[in-house]
């Protein structure tokens, strides 16, 4: 799908004045609370693949299925190594020039170096396009209508799993997903690196506020999407990790399959990634001991935070599968504390991704 666009006049500069306590509640409120937040995620790695074959050998390397994914569409993968543990959680995106590969930063030399080996091997072609793009992110229930507003009314009705492919009327072009990093409706936005800027000012101009990382950790917390380097490494199953849509359980062979497959139809992981929720707001450390009521050791955090909503920390962390009931009590020992808490279903909090209460649908 592509539309084109109309010139937009660029806002003036944004107030940078307040305080950062202020400014990190109006940034919460603004996503949280029926606005529109937009965070710059450009730091994230960008890989573009093609070839006849690019296909083939992707898909002997990812846990999703290549073959269902046509062109303008997109869809969420990991990268597992031979035990079936995570070494980069992605997500692919068909375009017409080949297959984007969009992931955290801190995983793309590891994906690079992988996917490297197989390009003397037939038409598979790899090209880096972190340097060469910018990623922004919409989110908010409100973020249908600023992507309304900047990129046209179809694209902020693009579906999920969908791709729109907007043309700046002064040169460029936008590619655009529906995806969620906050638990609220919302949309990833690629363009050149040059773009970036100007595209930034006029969702800053339909109303979508800066988002900082402090707040966008926060966000992301709450929403319980695990981060790679940070929830996941390459020392968890893929099974472990809540990545149950990145995973094909019908497709033929990949690196990996045998372990990941033998988990989910005989068995159970020993451990699972899960919510815990304190009884109070403090601060926990990651890798803080997770102990049950009679004092055995059965996980670590991974993240936490004070949730400005709940008023409480929340937190990620794996615990053992026999205490993965929500409700379950647990202790969480942090910095020689200990602290009441309980496992907790995930999300903490269900924004309009969930519920659909965004403003044009989600």
């Amino acid at each position: 799908m592509t539309w084109q666009l109309a010139p937009v006049t660029l806002p003036p500069d944004v107030e940078t004045s307040m305080n950062t306590e202020t400014q990190s509640s109006n940034e919460y409120t603004a996503v949280r609370d029926g606005g529109a937040g937009v965070l710059d995620l450009s730091s994230r790695g960008r890989l573009l693949l093609s070839g006849s074959e690019a296909v083939m050998f992707l898909n002997g390397l990812i846990t999703n299925d290549m073959k269902t994914l046509s062109n303008d569409s997109w869809m969420p993968a990991v990268f597992p190594n031979v035990q079936g543990r995570v070494i980069a959680a992605v997500r692919i995106i068909h375009r017409s020039d080949g297959f984007l590969i969009d992931m955290e930063g801190v995983s793309l030399d590891t994906v690079t170096k992988l996917l490297q080996r197989f390009t003397a091997a037939g038409d598979f072609h790899l090209t880096d396009l972190t340097g060469e793009t910018a990623m922004l992110s919409i989110q908010g229930a409100n973020a249908s209508s600023v992507i309304q507003q900047v990129l046209g009314v179809e694209a902020g009705m693009v579906p999920r799993g969908q791709v729109a492919n907007v043309q700046l009327a002064d040169g460029g072009e936008v590619n655009l997903i529906r995806a969620t990093h906050t638990g609220e409706d919302g949309f990833d936005l690629f363009a050149a690196a040059n773009d970036g800027p100007r595209l930034l000012g006029m969702l800053n101009q339909a109303g979508a506020l800066p988002i900082g990382d402090e707040t966008a950790e926060i966000l992301r917390i709450e929403a319980g999407i695990p981060r790679f380097g940070i929830d996941l490494d390459e020392t968890k199953v893929v099974t472990e990790t809540n990545l149950d849509d990145a995973v094909s359980f019908t497709k033929g062979c990949y690196i990996g399959q045998e372990i990941i497959a033998r988990i989910k139809y005989r068995g159970h992981v020993a451990n699972k990634l899960t919510g815990v929720q304190l009884d109070q707001d403090s601060t926990v450390e990651a890798g803080s001991r997770i102990l049950s009521v009679d004092e055995k050791e059965i996980g670590r955090i991974t993240s936490a935070t004070i949730s400005p909503q709940l008023k409480t920390t929340t937190a990620l962390g794996y615990v053992k599968y026999d205490y993965l009931k929500p409700g379950t009590r647990l202790k969480v020992v942090s910095a020689e504390q200990e602290y009441s808490a309980a496992v907790a279903g995930l999300p903490f909090i269900r924004g309009s991704w969930f519920t659909g209460e965004g403003s044009a649908g989600a």
